[in-house]
């Protein structure tokens, strides 16, 4: 079979035309970032990084929407009629630590690495994914629609973040949620829910036979927390997890305590809903149980589902992730990848490889272009 020389051609300008876009959109996103990790933005104080995100869509022609502190735009082509595709990841860092040798908002590029807090969780998946909205905004005839979504607060799970705005954003196929993955496939993530719960005794003297010790009470609840396996495991992440890590009773040595309280940490997997799990633990332990919230769902996207076979393709490999993030805000199938390795975010001297976020915007662009 005689290969077409035309074809080849037209191959070759594909490849160069695509690489040159790549390098544009590499450049364009490390300015970004550089700028973004400039200006100080610890949660619920992005007001700054939301007007330059704003400022750098509108610049290039690009209609957005905000709210507070999230900023959203849709593609130019938007076609009511198509599924559409969330890219989102968040603006807003945590506050540096002690450990930090550098000045953390001095965005310093050496030896390949693009030093600064934020650099790696998330501002090169944010910078990447802005990158790939530009790269598909002005394309006519796509199968999908995309919203890009730049959001506060992801690092406290506050409320005035994606959250806010996802009843602004329309109906959503799926997403893509940018956090440090090292471009491996987050195909699940753990929910969160926090209990503080209380046993009840009656106050005595601890010298005489009177009272009834709470926390003797509570001893009961907290093995069957140690102890207790739920029936369902996820074929992901294996049993859900739960770790008694505060206790707290009693004044005064001599009085017999009248309440115990201690909290727990619950880790659910895609196996339930947090609701289940809840009242499962209910119907099983005597003590009082409140949540401090559910909102934070676990989450699973299929593994047979074409981004992520897409990723396959690519030669990713699947994971489930034991951290939380956005993804569980979201009640859509969403897939957790992005630039940056975990193992670096909130440390000292936080860091982003400029490779990493080239390779992160072509990988997103390849795996993206499979499907629409």
């Amino acid at each position: 079979m005689r290969t077409c020389k035309h074809c080849i051609h037209k191959n070759i300008i594909f490849a160069t035309t695509f690489m040159t876009d790549i390098k544009a959109l590499n450049q364009q996103a490390v300015d970004l970032l550089q700028q973004l990790i400039a200006i100080p933005s610890f949660s619920r104080e992005e007001g700054r990084t939301a007007d330059l995100i704003e400022h750098f869509l509108q610049e290039r022609g690009i209609e957005t929407h905000r709210k507070l502190n999230n900023i959203w735009a849709w593609n130019q082509h938007f076609d009511a009629s198509k599924p559409t595709i969330l890219l989102n990841s968040h603006h807003d860092t945590v506050k540096p630590n002690s450990g930090y040798t550098r000045d953390p908002f001095d965005a310093k590029i050496e030896d390949g690495k693009l030093y600064g807090l934020g650099s790696n969780d998330a501002g090169g998946c944010l910078a990447s994914l802005i990158a790939v909205f530009l790269y598909f905004y002005e394309k006519e005839n796509l199968k999908y629609n995309f919203c890009l979504a730049t959001t506060a607060e992801e690092e406290i799970s506050g409320v005035n973040g994606l959250e806010l705005i996802i009843p602004e954003l329309g109906e959503l196929d799926f997403g893509i949620v940018g956090e440090p993955t090292l471009m491996q496939l987050a195909i699940a993530e753990k929910g969160l829910m926090v209990l503080d719960c209380v046993a009840h005794g009656k106050a005595g003297h601890a010298a005489r036979e009177e009272g009834e010790n709470a926390i003797y009470n509570a001893l009961p609840a907290i093995e069957w927390f140690r102890t207790y396996r739920f029936p369902q495991e996820s074929e992901v992440f294996g049993p859900v997890k739960m770790s008694v890590t505060i206790i707290n009773a009693g004044s005064q040595h001599n009085v017999v305590p009248a309440s115990c309280t201690f909290t727990v940490d619950v880790r659910v997997t895609d196996a339930y809903r947090n609701e289940e799990v809840l009242e499962i633990i209910r119907q099983h332990v005597s003590c009082d149980v409140t949540p401090r919230s559910i909102r934070l769902k676990p989450s699973k996207i299929d593994k047979n589902h074409p981004i992520v076979q897409a990723g396959i393709a690519l030669g990713r490999t699947t994971y489930g992730s034991p951290t939380t993030s956005d993804q569980s805000l979201l009640d859509i199938p969403s897939l957790k990848v992005g630039p940056g390795d975990s193992a670096r975010s909130h440390t000292a001297d936080e860091f982003v490889y400029v490779d990493e976020i080239r390779e992160g915007i072509e990988l997103y662009i390849k795996m993206l272009e499979r499907i629409v």
